[in-house]
């Protein structure tokens, strides 16, 4: 039986089908008119996903029912301009949820003049076939030893939520921050590129620095700019450290050389040292590529340790598939440069077997200042994805991996660019 009584977070992650049972993708938002008053906000429509991870809007008109598993339209034809939030309009979950607010409600005399934070909001369709807003579930600050009660009020006891004051800074994000648990950072990096700025730095903000650092290396250039320059100085240099050297490298040379000397004397040398390097080389040569901290070995090194190392959940697939041999020190600019070793050849040898053994001193490395293009060439060549940097005196500066090729090889706009094949829908 169809819903005539939802709440917003239900409707979140449903399928949206057309009327042959056709997917068009699912629901990431809703879309209400909120109101300086307190009458019931009627709600716009919904905020959909497609599968190629472009958001749309499709109207409330357009539904016909809210099943417990998915959403009906009565048209399978529907706008594929992307959504643009206009003025008046407000998202439901994206900057209603975590809002705080005031209850007014004679049976409730324990929320009398305390702050309380929306957690969920309830729809009910009208006889007119309207959807309004009609309740708000709300929740108060977390007590030691005891569970936060939620209570489910109605939309005209409920003060704080007008367009100015959810505008306001400082908005709590605890229902966002839930629905990133569990995410790659590059599909949290999206969702937080749908925020409106206000949400998306209250988020970023809120984020630990390590998560953060991933979250904004996913991130095209423009907007890793335009974030770390809302976040305070020193915890923008925080970020940076915790963010990969060459990663850290492109963000800084974004900047402006003032501001990129301030965030570099602000990180802790031995974080900010590899990224200058790393600014030395142009970027789109081996030396800007590379990262300086591959897995990097002696020949003293068994096989079992070198194993240990590339199971390392930090590093990426690409860094994992190959060690890097060096005479003292182990750190870059390292000792001689000896070889390498493929993870295949660490895995057909007996856990006791040095590094030093099967090392292949056969494969040519690239120099810092090779250019893009023959970084390509070499790992078409060679059927790698990852090789070794190394300078004139024969000492390992680090190793390019094939992402960060592609990465430098796609447009620069290629992290807001969608594809359109296989989908259902149509203008």
């Amino acid at each position: 039986m169809a819903a005539t009584r939802v709440y917003v977070a239900r409707l979140a992650g449903l399928a949206v089908l057309g009327p042959d049972g056709e997917s068009i993708g699912r629901v990431r938002d809703v879309v209400v008119a909120v109101r300086y008053d307190r009458q019931q906000p009627r709600v716009h429509g919904l905020v959909v996903e497609l599968p190629t991870r472009r958001r749309i809007f499709v109207p409330m008109l357009r539904v016909t029912s809210i099943e417990p598993g998915s959403i009906a339209l009565n048209t399978g034809t529907v706008s594929l301009r992307r959504f643009q939030q206009r003025p008046g309009e407000m998202l439901a979950l994206a900057q209603i949820v975590d809002s705080t607010v005031r209850v007014e409600d004679p049976e409730l005399t324990d929320l009398a003049g305390v702050d309380v934070f929306v957690v969920d909001l309830g729809l009910e369709l009208t006889r007119t076939r309207d959807w309004r807003v009609s309740r708000v579930a709300v929740r108060g600050h977390r007590r030691i030893g005891r569970r936060r009660t939620v209570h489910v009020v109605d939309w005209s006891t409920v003060s704080g939520l007008t367009p100015y004051e959810i505008g306001r800074p400082g908005q709590d994000v605890t229902q966002l921050l839930e629905r990133f648990e569990g995410l790659r950072p590059a599909d949290v990096a999206h969702q937080l590129r749908e925020l409106p700025e206000k949400r998306r730095i209250e988020v970023a903000e809120a984020l630990d620095d390590e998560r953060l650092a991933d979250v904004v290396q996913e991130l095209p250039d423009d907007d890793q700019v335009d974030l770390l320059g809302h976040l305070e100085v020193r915890r923008a240099a925080d970020v940076l450290e915790a963010m990969d050297p060459d990663d850290a490298a492109d963000l800084l040379g974004e900047l402006p050389t003032g501001e990129r000397e301030s965030l570099l004397a602000l990180m802790d040398p031995e974080e900010s040292e590899p990224v200058r390097r790393l600014l030395q080389h142009s970027p789109d040569t081996a030396g800007g590529l590379m990262t300086p901290k591959p897995v990097i070995l002696t020949p003293a090194t068994t096989v079992a340790e070198a194993l240990a190392r590339v199971r390392n959940p930090d590093l990426t697939p690409a860094l994992a598939s190959m060690v890097f041999v060096v005479r003292p020190p182990t750190a870059t600019p390292t000792g001689r440069y000896l070889g390498c070793v493929h993870i295949q050849q660490l895995l057909r040898e007996p856990p006791a077997h040095l590094v030093g053994g099967i090392i292949d001193a056969d494969l040519a490395p690239l120099g810092p200042e090779v250019p893009l293009t023959a970084v390509t060439r070499y790992f078409a060549t060679y059927n790698l994805v990852c090789g070794p940097v190394v300078d004139d005196e024969n000492h390992l500066l680090g190793a390019v991996s094939v992402d960060d090729v592609l990465d430098h090889l796609l447009p620069e706009d290629w992290r807001e660019e969608e594809r359109h094949q296989g989908v259902a829908v149509h203008d």
